[in-house]
């Protein structure tokens, strides 16, 4: 049996229920940007942001374990050291990866999500400031509009 203070999967447990509250929490951050819901996506990202800090503690208490028992700090540490570990400990090692991929693609979806939001401000604020930018302004004659004052130089 090993010293469990040289035990790397000590806190896969741990990291297994932050990333499934991780998820849940970029599931609600999901729901929050399509209804463009802020108070609610302000409670989820300051929750989601501890999430990530802890889930940051564990991996590096984890990488510690891993050097301390000899084996590199890192993730191909950690696939080494499952060679020695139980299948328990793979499949909660298995499961974590899983968690992180898809917790990254949620996490890249509302990034998509909030670039659209932002699109859409600014699109609203270039109207507001009367800068057309990409868009096409009409006139009341169906005409499109100039954006500010032009001067016609007339050189003769």
């Amino acid at each position: 049996m090993q010293n469990s203070a040289r035990n790397p999967g000590n806190s896969l447990a741990e990291e297994l229920a932050a990333g499934h509250a991780l998820l849940q929490l970029l599931r609600q951050e999901q729901e929050h940007l399509i209804q463009a819901n802020l108070e609610g996506l302000t409670a989820v990202i300051d929750e989601k942001t501890k999430t990530v800090a802890r889930m940051t503690e564990l991996a590096l208490a984890r990488h510690r374990s891993l050097g301390t028992a000899g084996y590199s700090a890192d993730e191909s540490g950690m696939q080494a050291w499952l060679k020695s570990a139980s299948a328990e400990t793979g499949k909660a090692w298995t499961e974590l990866l899983d968690l992180a991929r898809e917790a990254k693609e949620f996490n890249r979806t509302n990034g998509l999500l909030i670039g659209q939001h932002m699109s859409r401000n600014q699109n609203a604020l270039n109207v507001l400031q009367g800068n057309r930018g990409g868009g096409t302004m009409y006139g009341p004659t169906g005409q499109t509009t100039s954006s500010g004052g032009s001067r016609t130089l007339v050189v003769g």
